[in-house]
């Protein structure tokens, strides 16, 4: 009995993780608007917040798995958390003094926190309970990542993007108290948030130094990194989650900007029903809020989207093959993608929302297809694949420099490419049945 609450209590505190570690990922997106216009920087320069902390991936995932076989699982989620917190705490100096490049140190260290957590979670989830459960566990957990990623972008636009932030033109004119309380007001607007969630963060480890989850059992793997490479559709699936997260934070990153660019505030202000959602959302109302914070309410369709499409291709899956659901959902978000570059307006705009519906099989689906039946090279393998998150570090900032050069527009069909190359792997894939 005492075992089965010990499980049940680190259940809900790796679930928490989950959530934490999908909440902060997105939130990072709703800065990137502010960033822009704070330091002011290009699409480029933007995007490059991205590769700060999708670089920490690339960087760090397999020496985080080292580290884990040296200290533990549990040593390494409270390092984890600590490392998430020291890395919020760090908005707070950055904020104040507005450098850019503190910033950048605070996502790194923010991402290789969660890198840590991202290696040491999993395994976790899968043990606390019986085996015939673990898959249902593991979905579980990661629904609520899903349901972190979907409330983000709510609480960016409510607390990041709610005020209007001032041109470097408009500062100069300011009088010297004008412009100590207009950098104050701006500090603030960031500091609160991530000072907030590093208190969170603190208290999360607390509970992880005190509880008592099982110990894991260690097992010895054959076979090496150059064994795990001579497999084709490994590697091939490696590529795919490289594309795969590049494409979908590339996406969500650029929503606001792009929504701007098309100018969905005053399409948004002549419908009642648009006006209402931002209204319901925004404590300012439609009125008083920044055009960034109007438009950023709707980010979250993007996200949520992939939550709800999270539990019906858990469905899918069971009753069609894998590889087939994935070439599917790909050929619709491609098709998504050229609808909003096409159209203008409400069309456009939810057309390219709709695409975080079908962004939700992605990274399980070519994740299982990767390692299906490659026996003892899984855990190799599988450190691998987290290593291509790293997509998500390369593929903004690319984005971000077509856009510079060609407008938004045409830069989406680079991220078409994208898709295109996960439709290719489903169809490879599409005959393998995968047991999950």
């Amino acid at each position: 009995m005492n075992q089965q609450k010990s499980y049940r209590s680190s259940f809900i505190l790796l679930t928490i993780l989950f959530f934490l570690w999908g909440f902060i990922t997105v939130l990072v997106d709703s800065l990137i608007p502010r960033l822009r216009e704070l330091f002011t920087l290009t699409y480029f320069q933007a995007g490059m917040v991205q590769f700060a902390f999708f670089g920490a991936y690339f960087l760090l995932s397999i020496p985080a798995s080292y580290i884990l076989t040296k200290i533990g699982y549990k040593k390494g989620i409270i390092l984890g958390l600590c490392t998430m917190a020291v890395g919020c705490l760090l908005f707070y100096p950055a904020a104040s003094y507005r450098i850019f490049g503190i910033f950048m140190v605070a996502y790194f260290i923010l991402a290789g926190g969660i890198t840590i957590l991202q290696v040491a979670a999993n395994p976790y989830v899968a043990v606390l309970g019986s085996e015939d459960g673990a898959s249902s566990r593991l979905n579980l957990s990661q629904a609520f990542n899903s349901l972190g990623t979907a409330i983000a972008p709510i609480i960016g636009a409510m607390f990041i993007l709610s005020d209007k932030i001032k041109t470097t033109e408009e500062i100069a004119i300011l009088t010297d108290s004008e412009k100590g309380l207009y950098l104050a007001t701006e500090a603030s607007a960031v500091q609160k948030p991530f000072l907030g969630l590093a208190i969170f963060i603190f208290i999360i480890a607390g509970g992880f130094f005190f509880a008592k989850p099982p110990k894991l059992i260690n097992e010895t793997t054959v076979g090496s990194y150059k064994d795990a490479l001579k497999q084709k559709n490994l590697v091939m699936g490696i590529i795919g989650i490289f594309f795969y997260v590049g494409a979908e934070v590339a996406i969500g990153s650029y929503l606001v900007n792009y929504f701007l660019d098309m100018n969905m505030v005053e399409v948004i202000k002549q419908n009642g029903f648009m006006r209402s959602i931002v209204d319901t959302i925004l404590s300012t109302g439609m009125t008083e809020s920044d055009n960034k914070a109007i438009v950023g309410v709707f980010v979250t369709f993007y996200w949520s989207g992939a939550m709800i499409g999270r539990f019906a291709g858990a469905y899918l899956t069971k009753i069609i093959k894998p590889g087939k659901v994935l070439g599917i959902f790909a050929s619709i978000a491609i098709t998504l993608i050229l609808i909003s570059i096409s159209t203008t307006g409400l069309v456009s705009m939810w057309s390219i929302l709709a695409v975080g519906l079908f962004n939700s099989i992605m990274f399980p689906t070519i994740f299982t297809l990767a390692i299906d039946g490659i026996g003892s090279l899984k855990p190799k393998a599988s450190g691998m694949l987290c290593t291509a998150i790293v997509g998500g570090a390369v593929i903004p900032p690319t984005f971000g420099f077509l856009t510079d050069q060609i407008g938004f527009k045409s830069a989406l069909f680079f991220v078409i490419l994208c898709y295109a190359y996960i439709f290719y792997y489903g169809l490879r894939n599409s005959k393998k049945q995968v047991s999950i």
